[in-house]
This record gives structure tokens, sequence and C-alpha cells, in this order.
């Protein structure tokens, strides 16, 4: 194996012992604020594979640019394999503003919660919520 494969399968095994991680956090922990945390890191962890997945391999890293008006076909063909699509980083910054709205609905309504419960506690929560709907009965 060459050290660039084993690099590459470095970052792939780091990005899905992050996931891993982040659902079980995710899953199992009890209090609110660990559970938005576990979905920012899942979040940052599909920016990370998006960009990845718009990484090129080929070399000079500097910008491709078309000098002359009206291209041939070979300095085209050049400008395509070395240039980078700008598809997967421009869906990153979206979605990178997207988790930072979110993030900060799920901290108001976090807070709310601890208002009016006085707990962050998913599971405290639950039994605070069916004593209190066996009362009204």
């Amino acid at each position: 194996m060459r050290i660039e494969e084993v690099f590459w399968l470095y970052i792939w095994l780091i990005i899905l012992a992050n996931t891993g991680v982040a659902l079980y956090g995710l899953v199992m922990r009890p209090k609110v604020l660990k559970k938005i945390a576990c979905l920012t890191i899942i979040a940052d962890t599909s920016f990370l594979i998006l960009a990845l997945i718009g990484y090129r391999f080929k070399y000079p890293l500097t910008p491709y640019i078309i000098t002359n008006w009206s291209p041939d076909n070979e300095t085209l063909s050049s400008f395509i394999e070395k240039s980078v699509d700008p598809l997967p980083p421009t869906l990153t910054i979206t979605a990178v503003v997207i988790n930072l709205s979110i993030t900060i609905l799920l901290v108001f309504l976090s807070i709310r919660l601890y208002e009016i419960y006085g707990t962050l506690n998913v599971r405290k929560i639950a039994m605070l919520k069916k004593s209190k709907s066996v009362s009204e009965r």
C-alpha cells in the first residue's frame, strides 16, 4: 500500500469513528445539550465528507485560468482535468449556515425547556410530562 492510500484510509476510519461516537451520544445521553452537540458533530463530519468528495488529486495546485476568449479543445480538456468541482464547496457553505441556524434554534428551545421543566434531562422531562398528564385526568 502506498502512503497516500494509508492516509486516506486513516481519514475515512476517523470519519467513521467520529460518526459512531456522535450517534452513540445522540442515542444514549439523556441531556438535551449533549444531544445538540452530537448533532453538530454529525453535521460537521458530513461537511468534511463533502470537502473530501470535492478534493482533486491533480497537480499543480494553482488555479487554472483560461486566458484567451475562444479556447481550443486541448485548453478546455486541460481546464476540465485540473479544475475543481464548485458544487461541493457551495453545498458545504450553505449547509454550514443552515446548521448554525438550526443549532441556535435548538439551543433556544432547550432554554425554554429548562424554564418550563427545570431540567434538561429527557428522561426526567418524560416522567414530568407523564405525571402531569395523569394528574390532569
